[in-house]
């Protein structure tokens, strides 16, 4: 096949697989809001309304490497329709769980959601990453980013507008009721995501059905050229591999960085005394930063800088931001974590193929481990809520600087580790 021939062969894929990106941005997204409207319906302090993270990103430390044999035995096109019919199930779980106002059934919804995404993060950010170039392969990402950010902007407006409705002074009102007309107030404000998630589910079984009798090619992970099979040549497993671990650890810390730019920013917000029908769209903002920086990656790499370069400045960034919304107060304080979003925008992007880079048949375990990553949104924004019922809120966010540091160690430094032996 010509490499005209593959371009034309792209485009209708690119346009599957960027659908399937939206939909992970607008049900990811949904936790920012999430978040607050438990810990209002459910009564909970900030370590109990961070487990709605949790619950959702520990299914990629579990579901990752399972995942991975799904899709070894179903390719990456049913796997993908597979992965939507279990979200759809997990939006499902929401239905029982806001009728009996049970927690423990949200946070199962959450972790099934985040199950049927595994799946689906599992076999398409390796396809994307394949479906082309590898040095421009930060730039369809970027693409890919774009909508999941453009979904993820949109889900917190419209969960919002219909969770979080008249929910200022919440407290104060229901502290004022009997016992029994509290619980019938919470009850009803638990029932308010019944019909967003309804409409969730048959978009999802919609797709899934789309996605299965599409025409989305095949591709072969364990093929490889000369030069991939003489690097890995005598390689028995993927932890031989320095520079994917490397890259497993940096997606770790990334997703957590970029799960608490968007997740506590409008818990954030209200803390610092901001009203939740403002703070509900600070993730808008976020996510907006988010689109903002993969046009420019789009744009500029690789014709102006390299993908590694976009993450160590962009890393960089992150570490400023962050300090900076620790020494300010109010609306600038939460404007420094929204922008936040921009700083973590081109890091995702240029992790996949550095990580990647060179592993032939290792692809898909490989990919698997990096899902297995993603696990970072859940422990790390947990331990921010548990910092922040201690310290407070804004000194709880000393946690990303760290993280920072680290992604900036990848970008410069820890993607190269043991390459010189993959490339001779």
């Amino acid at each position: 096949m010509t490499t005209t021939e593959k371009k034309g062969a792209g485009i209708n894929p690119i346009v599957i697989i960027g659908a399937l990106f939206f939909i992970f941005g607008f049900v990811t997204w949904l936790n920012s809001v999430l978040i607050p409207y438990l810990k209002l319906a459910c009564e909970l302090n900030n370590f109990e309304s961070y487990l709605v993270a949790f619950a959702f990103y520990i299914s990629y430390l579990v579901m990752a490497i399972p995942s991975s044999w799904v899709l070894k035995a179903t390719g990456f096109k049913k796997g993908m329709a597979m992965g939507l019919v279990v979200m759809g199930v997990g939006a499902l779980i929401f239905i029982p769980a806001a009728l009996t106002r049970t927690y423990g059934l949200f946070l199962l919804g959450l972790f099934v959601q985040g199950t049927g995404l595994a799946l689906l993060q599992t076999a398409s950010n390796p396809y994307i990453t394949i479906l082309g170039p590898p040095e421009s392969a930060a730039k369809r990402i970027s693409i890919m980013g774009i909508c999941n950010k453009i979904a993820g902007a949109i889900a917190p407006i419209v969960l919002g507008a219909i969770a979080l409705k008249d929910v200022d002074g919440f407290h104060h009102k229901i502290n004022a009721m009997t016992p029994v007309e509290k619980a019938a107030e919470l009850s009803a404000l638990a029932e308010r995501v019944i019909l967003p998630y309804v409409v969730i589910i048959i978009v999802l079984v919609i797709l899934a059905v789309l996605i299965y009798y599409s025409s989305l090619p095949e591709i072969d992970t364990d093929q490889e050229d000369e030069t991939v099979s003489a690097a890995t040549a005598g390689k028995t497993s993927v932890f031989q591999f320095p520079h994917l671990v490397m890259g497993v650890i940096t997606v770790f810390l990334y997703v957590g960085v970029e799960v608490m730019a968007g997740d506590t920013v409008i818990s954030y917000g209200a803390y610092q005394g901001i009203p939740l029908s403002t703070a509900k769209y600070f993730t808008t903002f976020t996510l907006l930063g988010m689109i903002l920086g993969y046009l420019i990656g789009i744009l500029c790499i690789p014709k102006y800088f390299t993908q590694e370069n976009a993450m160590k400045w962009f890393a960089v960034l992150g570490v400023i931001l962050s300090i900076a919304a620790i020494f300010t107060t109010g609306y600038v304080s939460v404007l420094f974590i929204a922008l936040l979003g921009f700083a973590n925008s081109l890091v995702w992007p240029a992790i996949w193929p550095l990580a990647l880079a060179g592993l032939g048949r290792f692809t898909k375990i490989a990919s698997s481990l990096m899902i297995m990553g993603i696990a970072g949104g859940a422990i790390i924004p947990l331990c921010y809520g548990a910092l922040a019922d201690v310290l407070n809120a804004q000194q709880a966010y000393w946690i990303m600087v760290p993280c920072y540091l680290f992604i900036l160690y990848y970008g410069a430094a820890g993607y190269k580790v043991g390459k010189a032996k993959i490339t001779k």
